[in-house]
């Protein structure tokens, strides 16, 4: 192998060994509350943009879009552990420090998500009973956020 192949391989590795270090571990608890917390990003502006007439309105995707936010809104709580692991997480050491109001905002967001799905099983489709269950599920999240997330 000659020098500069050498050298290539040697800086190619350096970058792949440097950039692994800066990574969350996939499989921590880090890790699956963010991955859950953008799948249910994605889904609440999806039901969201339908709503407001960003995205044409589709009743089953509507129908399935609260179900499926309805479940992941049971999931990140889980993927909190006693003691905060790392300091490069978006929440604010009061999700550690006042539990109590941490749990009660994540059953205020799964009683939430549980109304959506009703009013989302409602026919005919009713902007005037989605839109206020959808708001609910918005402004826990936004009351969560504020509490317990570092902007």
């Amino acid at each position: 192998m000659d020098t500069t192949l050498k050298r290539l391989c040697v800086v190619l590795l350096a970058c792949l060994t440097l950039s692994a270090c800066g990574g969350v571990d996939p499989n921590s608890p880090l890790a699956q509350r963010k991955a859950i917390f953008k799948d249910m990003l994605k889904t609440s502006e999806d039901l969201g943009g339908m709503l407001r007439g960003r995205v044409a309105f589709d009743g089953q995707r509507f129908d399935e879009g609260a179900v499926k936010l309805d479940s992941l809104s049971h999931q990140p709580w889980k993927q909190f552990p006693q003691v905060k692991e790392t300091d490069h997480t978006s929440s604010t050491d009061a999700v550690w420090q006042k539990q109590a109001r941490f749990q009660e905002l994540a059953r205020s967001l799964e009683s939430a998500t549980a109304e959506l799905v009703v009013a989302s099983k409602e026919r005919p489709f009713k902007s005037s009973t989605l839109t206020p269950a959808m708001n609910k599920v918005q402004a826990v999240c936004e009351a969560c956020h504020k509490e317990f997330r570092d902007h």
